[in-house]
């Protein structure tokens, strides 16, 4: 860490600690995650899923960035050197008056489901989706935190405890660990009311209340879906009918779109629950994705040659081109992905506001 300077503190967990530092050598400013367990050997760092994850899934603009790794081997020490954002999901909405503008919101959650596609197609689950974990840096939004994340591949059931109760989804609430990444789209639909009503959806204050709640609003699930977690639940459970009343309506903006999109993300029964690509193509994201083409036009354009390329050229980088598919093809099938599966520690990591 002689490359870096501590600024100031930025928040605190129990398993981690981040600064805000800068680095000696470019001047830069960025976020030290200073994690309080120690470590034996660079191996046991490697191991970390956390680790493991961020690797796997940069660079991409919606990730959270990892520019280092600093390892101790005297002392046992470690640090994750990331991007320095300017503030998370709750930070941005705690205390506002008025709602983001919903040209705003349909962004940021365009971003989020970005970022929670590139992760599920590289077979990771993120498990702890919440504000806090959600990045802000002007209009770019980063997920972060990936000290709970597992691999699709991974054997259930899952034994740790993952997610914040408010944004935990019901079949990791009924089921003993029996859950797949359908979980964050759960969360990430708790966190779009959440930014546009500015009141979380579903408050509860233990996990049975936490359940009450989401049936006080949703109702209770078809007979078919509780048969299905009851299967896979130790102790029996029956729930008196519900209807429910319905997602509230606290902003009268809200458009039909944005609603059809948030009661298929926080569809009870996790096979029916709409999924991060599928989402991306949403009419409610029909204006983003018009942006995007139009911004992937330009850009195009801006990079094309002046002079025609000889087709000596264009053979030998379609070449490249090929072989490079291939290579990713390789790699995505030599088993990577397991490798965030049950062999690897599990550690939860650093959380800048304490679980609820």
């Amino acid at each position: 860490m002689k490359n870096y300077k501590a600024v100031g503190k930025i928040g605190e967990g129990t398993f981690s600690e981040v600064m805000k530092m800068q680095s000696l050598r470019d001047g830069n400013y960025y976020a030290c995650k200073q994690m309080k367990q120690h470590f034996e050997s660079i191996e046991q760092v490697n191991n970390l899923r956390e680790i493991q994850a961020l690797r796997r899934l940069n660079p991409h603009p919606n990730i959270l960035t990892l520019h280092e790794v600093v390892f101790d081997r005297k002392s046992g020490s470690l640090a994750l050197i990331c991007e320095l954002m300017d503030m998370n999901i709750y930070e941005l909405i705690r205390g506002r008056r008025h709602p983001l503008s919903e040209k705003k919101i349909m962004r940021y959650m365009y971003q989020l489901c970005t970022s929670l596609d590139h992760m599920h197609r590289n077979g990771i689950f993120h498990r702890d989706v919440k504000p806090e974990n959600i990045l802000i840096k002007q209009d770019v939004l980063k997920l972060g935190d990936f000290g709970s994340c597992r691999s699709v591949y991974s054997k259930q059931p899952y034994t740790e405890y993952i997610s914040t109760r408010w944004y935990r989804a019901p079949e990791c609430l009924l089921t003993d660990g029996f859950y797949t990444y359908k979980m964050d789209l759960w969360s990430a639909g708790c966190v779009f009311y959440e930014i546009t009503s500015l009141q979380p959806l579903f408050p509860g204050a233990n996990e049975l209340d936490q359940i009450s709640k989401i049936h006080e609003v949703i109702g209770t699930p078809a007979e078919k879906t509780l048969t299905k977690f009851k299967q896979s639940r130790a102790m029996s459970f029956d729930f008196p009918f519900k209807k429910g009343s319905g997602i509230p309506l606290l902003t009268a903006t809200v458009s039909p779109q944005c609603l059809s999109l948030l009661h298929a993300m926080v569809a009870y029964d996790p096979d029916e629950r709409i999924t991060a690509h599928q989402a991306l193509q949403h009419p409610y994201f029909h204006e983003q994705r018009a942006t995007e083409k139009q911004s992937l036009t330009s850009h195009r354009k801006a990079f094309l040659p002046e002079r025609p390329v000889a087709p000596q050229l264009l053979s030998n980088n379609w070449q490249i081109s090929k072989e490079g598919r291939k290579q990713s093809h390789q790699v995505h099938s030599s088993g990577l992905a397991p490798t965030l599966g049950d062999s690897a520690p599990f550690h939860h990591l650093f959380r800048i506001h304490p679980s609820l």
